[in-house]
C-alpha cells in the first residue's frame, strides 16, 4: 500500500512512525501531503510516499488506525 510516514513522539520521548494514506498527486517535492483520514489535517514537510505492507513488521511502526479502516473498506468494496 502507498503510505506517506508522520513521526510521532510520545510521552517519554520515543519516536513512532505511523502510517497513513496519501490522497491527491504528488510530483515527490511536497511541502505537504493530504491524507485519507482527515480532510483538514495532513503531513507538512513528509517524506517520499513508500509501498508499506498491511502488516508492519518493524519495531516502532504502526498505521493510522483511520487509514487502515478506509483501506480495508476499499480492499473490500472491489471484491
Amino acid at each position: 500500500m502507498l503510505a506517506t510516514q508522520e513521526r510521532v513522539r510520545l510521552d517519554g520521548g520515543q519516536v513512532v512512525i505511523v502510517w497513513h494514506k496519501p490522497v491527491g498527486r504528488c510530483d515527490g517535492d511536497c511541502d505537504f501531503h493530504a491524507i485519507a483520514c482527515s480532510a483538514e489535517e495532513g503531513i507538512v514537510l513528509p517524506g517520499p510516499k513508500r509501498d508499506v505492507p498491511i502488516r508492519l513488521d518493524e519495531p516502532g511502526e504502526r498505521w493510522c488506525v483511520d487509514c487502515l479502516a478506509i483501506i480495508r473498506a476499499a480492499r473490500t468494496a472491489e471484491k
